[in-house]
């Protein structure tokens, strides 16, 4: 039973983590970029989406940004594919939803202070008058941390 017991483990938190940090990213690129259509990946660092040329450098950036995602998402089912042959894992359903939320409000969060505050790259709904921009971005900052916290507490409680 003992011997039983040493080979179970919880869900890799890190394997879900990376599934969330994709997640948000694909969600944001996809929902955001294309069928929104609100920004792209650096409408706000010289070139908005008024020419053929800036959808064209706007659609490589955005690109870069869908490889990147596409990498957290390989990154996390390495991770699940190691941790799931080197032992019997208990699937619980909080750990999952919540090491994805981290990840999901870390991306919002790490990508919305350096892409949308630090390096003004591009803000979150750019179709609104630029003074309501700030806005958008707080939002989605908010968002963002409600997710991190969300899964923070989904965890801890399912451990």
């Amino acid at each position: 039973m003992a011997e039983h017991a040493a080979q179970t483990r919880q869900f890799p938190l890190g394997a879900g983590i990376l599934f969330g940090l994709a997640l948000g990213g694909f969600f944001d690129g996809i929902v955001l970029h294309q069928i929104l259509q609100w920004h792209h990946m650096v409408t706000s660092a010289g070139y908005p989406p008024d020419s053929v040329e800036n959808l064209k450098v706007n659609t490589f950036f955005d690109g870069l940004f869908h490889a990147a995602t596409y990498i957290f998402l390989v990154l996390g089912l390495v991770a699940l594919w190691a941790a799931g042959r080197q032992a019997r894992l208990i699937w619980s359903g909080r750990i999952v939803i919540g090491a994805i939320l981290i990840g999901f409000g870390l991306f919002n969060l790490v990508e919305g202070v350096i892409d949308h505050q630090i390096l003004g790259l591009h803000h979150v709904n750019e179709t609104v008058p630029r003074d309501q921009w700030i806005y958008w971005d707080m939002g989605f900052l908010a968002w963002g941390a409600a997710m991190l916290v969300g899964g923070l507490r989904l965890v801890r409680r399912a451990r």
